[in-house]
């Protein structure tokens, strides 16, 4: 649960925050093996049966987090066994990016209705009445499902008077909107990468912790201590993250302190892309293509594309901010090196295609760069507080919150052509991006503009986020008023765009 301290957060900030200490000042190849015990220290487990099991989870985290894949369990391998790949200053992991260690997974049962405790054996027995197969009888005064024959239906457990019946289902696949996860053979939560569109729901979901995605850390640090200018490009949702400890007018200055060149913001080619969609739109709906989706969440884009083939045409094709803002900057200075700072997993295997890896080089999220901040010991207290950032629009920060791209496009539109009309719609979450798909093929919304969000709320609630969405959403508020200017069709960006628009 995203803003919630646990133990969860706790060993993921762990994680994060050795392998970050080791890039900056260790010797990886000595220490890495010797960490499970840094990390997990004496006899007693604390978290689950056993300390031994505690730690060899946590030598699979570090592994991912370096980037490396997960060891065969049925092998005896050491933690840091071809570590030595990964020990480099450019990007660097092995698909897939979400992965699940296959011993932390509690085997969670798929989905299935069950009477509790709480059942008063009465006489109306409602359940057994409502219940289409006939699944439900009574024993010993109490109802019993018969698991054979139940559907699922939650017939049932709307018509208990005492609430005494209840659906569970694995975490993990309920937020699943691909349904993606299912179980193996010993029933294990297993992911089907033909489906996955690494949105990272599932990793958040899972309250074992045993869903992990790869990590850049490392070879981001390696770059950073290298005589190449690295730049940390922040997405708008870095609005609040780090706060209160960490103030706006405070970021450069942090991220410098990291040991980046200077920060930009995302919001800036948010800008761009909100010109470049509704050109599009204005262009090509309904005289080319019957609507058109927006761009900017990668896992939203990649889900439709493969759940509907036939209607990718139908997506925007603007580039997304990250890649708009890191193009600007490769304009401005092509040899240096550019890591995307975002709420967002799917964010990396966007920047792993051929036509983005050569304008971002890594990809970290807010959770991972707070593990930096510990491991390289930067005092917030002691930074001086500088301008904020005010590059950008509040309609391009607005790009963090659902319903924000297509506020900013319709906007935009309006700009150009203030008697073109343009219907909207808006789903986040995967389940539900998918219904409204599903409409869209349909016929339900030609003409439309349709903006897509994998996470539930927007970007605010991805799965590399620190803070509470509500939080998120007041500080992402605050900042909007900090925009510099209100004009996303300024002419300088005009101008930028059709710099890029010429490459």
């Amino acid at each position: 649960m995203r803003g919630l301290y646990s133990s969860k957060t706790k060993i993921r900030h762990q994680i994060f925050t050795e392998i970050a200490r080791l890039a900056y000042e260790g010797d990886i190849e000595k220490e890495m093996d010797d960490l499970p015990y840094k990390i997990l220290p004496g006899e007693i487990a604390t978290y689950r049966d056993s300390i031994f099991l505690e730690r060899a989870i946590v030598g699979e985290r570090l592994r991912v987090a370096m980037g490396l894949p997960l060891r065969n369990i049925s092998e005896h391998a050491p933690i840091s066994k071809g570590v030595e790949a990964s020990l480099i200053e450019e990007k660097y992991y092995e698909p897939p990016l979400i992965n699940i260690i296959k011993f932390a997974c509690n085997s969670c049962p798929e989905k299935r209705v069950i009477v509790t405790e709480g059942c008063q054996g009465c006489l109306e027995h409602p359940c057994q009445e409502v219940c289409p197969k006939q699944a439900i009888h009574m024993e010993n005064g109490r109802s019993v499902i018969d698991q054979e024959k139940c559907i699922k239906c939650g017939k049932c457990l709307e018509s208990c008077p005492y609430n005494a019946i209840i659906k569970q289902e694995r975490p993990c696949a309920k937020a699943c909107g691909m349904n993606a996860i299912h179980s193996d053979e010993y029933g294990r939560a297993e992911i089907d990468y033909d489906k996955c569109v690494s949105c990272g729901m599932c990793l958040v979901s899972c309250p074992f912790s045993a869903i992990v995605d790869k990590g850049q850390i490392y070879q981001t640090i390696m770059a950073l201590k290298s005589d190449t200018p690295v730049y940390a490009i922040v997405a708008p949702a870095v609005a609040g993250q780090f706060e209160p400890e960490l103030k706006n007018t405070q970021l450069r200055g942090a991220f410098k302190a990291l040991g980046f060149t200077d920060i930009k913001e995302v919001a800036v080619g948010a800008d761009l892309c909100t010109i470049e969609e509704a050109k599009d739109f204005m262009k090509e709906v309904p005289e080319k293509i019957p609507f058109m989706g927006t761009s900017c969440c990668p896992a939203w884009s990649v889900m439709a594309k493969k759940t509907v083939p036939q209607l990718a045409n139908c997506i925007s094709m603007a580039l997304t901010p990250m890649v708009l803002t890191a193009r600007l900057l490769k304009q401005e200075e092509p040899d240096c090196k550019i890591v995307f700072v975002g709420p967002c997993a799917a964010k990396k295997l966007e920047a792993s295609r051929k036509s983005v890896r050569s304008y971002v080089d890594f990809v970290l999220t807010f959770e991972e760069v707070k593990g930096m901040f510990d491991a390289k010991g930067v005092d917030f207290a002691s930074l001086p507080e500088e301008e904020p950032l005010t590059q950008a629009s509040s309609d391009g920060r607005g790009f963090a919150v659902s319903g924000g791209v297509a506020a900013a496009v319709v906007k935009a539109v309006k700009r150009m052509d203030p008697y073109r009309e343009v219907k909207v719609v808006s789903a986040n979450g995967l389940q539900e991006c998918k219904k409204m798909l599903m409409a869209a093929k349909a016929g339900k919304y030609n003409g439309y503009l349709l903006e897509g969000m994998a996470c539930p709320g927007g970007c605010i609630a991805g799965a590399g986020t620190v803070q509470t969405v509500k939080k998120a959403g007041v500080a992402l508020e605050k900042m909007k008023k900090e925009a510099s200017f209100e004009e996303c069709m300024d002419t300088s960006f005009g101008g930028e765009l059709e710099k890029l628009e010429e490459l």
